[in-house]
């Protein structure tokens, strides 16, 4: 199982741009994704809403090319009532039908059974007339005897494309009905479907009941043709798609009850997706550009962690190769955390390092000095004792009480010990049994663990001294110990007497590695003030500490210089 999660770690390891730009394209792409869709709906109801306009315009121009017609059978109900017309008197009727039709763009025809014009204000009265140039419109007027609306036509009259409406008149006699007719150009209606009342892109045309074009907004689609889309022939109205050529069109259609002609409006359906094509290019456009400004900065992003990670590396690698470590300052506070944690990281090396030294140097100083107590012990072993018996008891209890020494230490190092009982404890390996060669003197003091220990370490480091060169290295030699409070100073003597000193231990300045201990034991760790003197009959060592320290841990400074 460990395995397997461990090659599957292996395949996924990429670099960190990788992962960068993944996490960019995973919040960038669901985003591009959402807008899509808001813009596909936001284009469909504006889809809905154009063809609701367009629906509403065409419908407009539908009520308006329904309302010229129904004015026009307005205006020929009126003239049929006409008294001229009812008394025959065709002039009079022509002077007043010219006279109420002038500046409208319409003109007035009467038309017979036969097909022939007896009225037509197009030209004057009296000039002879022909025939009607729409005699199947004039025809199904009289088969149907209501009103009609005719296709357009050309007529030859007018020299122009025209449409007319019938309003049929029936007589006593069926030889003198006659279709009161009012016809116009077909280029009048143009003004209803203007540009100004459809979209832009969008074209409508009238076409007739039979699919020719009455009107037209657009130039090229000529009235009197045939319109182009093939939608035109069935009633389909509303809404819809047609094809011609190849290219698509989108239509509206709607269809006038009292003419019976369509309304169409048409546009190319690429014209039309013109818009959504240009928001669908932006929006993509957009996205494609945010997307490569994110991920340029992602790189580049990626590029300076990534340098950041190499510089950590490589200083993990001086790390451990025990080489000092700087500080780096980055702009990625992580990394500058992990660079700082590094260096902090260097430097406790180094001190442990230094630590580690002195403590060795202190281990093998004191191992020994260890085997000089042994030594010495010894060797006061067998001069004072005759029996073999005696020398075995008397040395095994010396090195008894040199371990019992160490346990003291081990054993209160936690609530720390008062100074009689330290010093007794740890002089106890140097007194020879039934030895008066010791004094101790002083009140009640209780020392902190840390103190304890210093204090401990620097009697034991004089003992040992006294057992080499000093005052216990004979058999005649004293040691006088004394301490006291005096204010804010603990004081506290250390007085060797009656030892034979060696001519090279008085040379001034001259300094051992014991001296050294105690030195740094003391002076750097308590903030000790040390003073050696060096009687004719033996050393004294006389050191003043401030009593606030004897019940309060040093500082770190002060414990790291101490291991050091």
């Amino acid at each position: 199982m460990t395995s397997g999660l461990s090659s599957l770690h292996i395949r996924l390891r990429r670099p960190l741009a990788v992962y960068l730009a993944a996490l960019l394209l995973m919040a960038i792409i669901p985003s591009f994704v959402f807008s899509l869709m808001i813009l596909k709906r936001s284009m469909d109801d504006q889809e809905r809403v154009v063809d609701a306009l367009l629906k509403a315009s065409t419908g407009s121009v539908t009520r308006a090319v329904e309302r010229e017609v129904d004015n026009m059978l307005t205006t020929l109900r009126v003239l049929a009532s006409s008294r001229s017309l009812e008394n025959d008197d065709l002039s009079a009727f022509y002077r007043r039908a010219a006279s109420s039709l002038s500046g409208t763009g319409m003109h007035l025809l009467i038309i017979d059974r036969s097909y022939q014009q007896r009225v037509n204000t197009r030209v004057p009265f009296g000039k002879p007339l022909g025939r009607a140039s729409d005699p199947l419109s004039v025809d199904r007027a009289f088969r149907s005897g209501v009103p009609l609306v005719s296709p357009v036509f050309f007529g030859r009259t007018a020299k122009t494309w025209v449409f007319n409406v019938y309003l049929p008149i029936f007589a006593a006699r069926r030889e003198d009905d006659y279709l009161m007719t009012l016809t116009r150009d077909a280029v009048s209606l143009e003004r209803p479907i203007g540009r100004d009342v459809l979209s832009p892109g969008w074209n409508a045309a009238i076409i007739d009941g039979k699919g020719d074009v009455v009107a037209a907004s657009d130039p090229k689609v000529e009235p009197g043709k045939p319109f182009f889309l093939s939608i035109v022939p069935s009633l389909r109205v509303g809404v819809g798609e047609a094809e011609e050529q190849g290219i698509r069109y989108r239509t509206v259609t709607e269809f006038s009850i009292l003419s019976g002609w369509k309304i169409v409006a048409w546009a190319k359906a690429a014209d039309v997706d013109a818009t959504a094509r240009r928001s669908y290019v932006w929006l993509s456009g957009g996205a494609l550009v945010f997307a490569l400004i994110a991920l340029a900065i992602s790189l580049a992003i990626a590029r300076m962690m990534s340098r950041g990670v190499r510089l950590l590396a490589a200083d993990a690698r001086r790390l451990g190769q025990g080489k000092p470590v700087a500080l780096r300052h980055h702009m990625v506070e992580e990394v500058a955390v992990v660079s700082a944690a590094l260096s902090d990281a260097a430097e406790e090396r180094v001190r442990a390092e230094a630590e580690i030294r002195f403590l060795m140097r202190e281990v093998a100083h004191r191992s020994k000095n260890q085997l000089s107590v042994i030594q010495s012990m010894l060797t006061q072993s067998a001069t004072s004792l005759e029996s073999r018996q005696d020398f075995v008891e008397t040395f095994r209890r010396r090195v008894a009480g040199l371990a019992r020494s160490t346990d003291l230490m081990i054993a209160n190092a936690a609530q720390g010990i008062d100074m009689d009982e330290l010093a007794h404890n740890q002089l106890q390996p140097f007194i020879p049994e039934g030895c008066d060669r010791f004094s101790f003197s002083g009140p009640p003091v209780r020392l902190d663990t840390q103190v304890s220990q210093m204090l401990g370490m620097a009697l034991h480091e004089l003992a040992t001294n006294a057992t080499k060169y000093g005052a216990l290295a004979n058999a005649h030699g004293r040691v006088d110990l004394s301490w006291r409070l005096d204010g804010d100073t603990f004081r506290l003597v250390w007085r060797e007497s009656r030892a034979d000193i060696a001519p090279e231990m008085r040379t001034p300045g001259r300094k051992g590695f014991g001296t050294l201990v105690l030195e740094r034991m003391l002076g750097m760790s308590l903030d000790a003030r040390l003073q050696r003197l060096m009687h004719e009959d033996g050393i004294e060592w006389q050191v003043e500490i401030d009593s606030a320290r004897l019940n309060n841990p040093p500082p770190e400074g002060g414990k790291g210089t101490a291991a050091g």
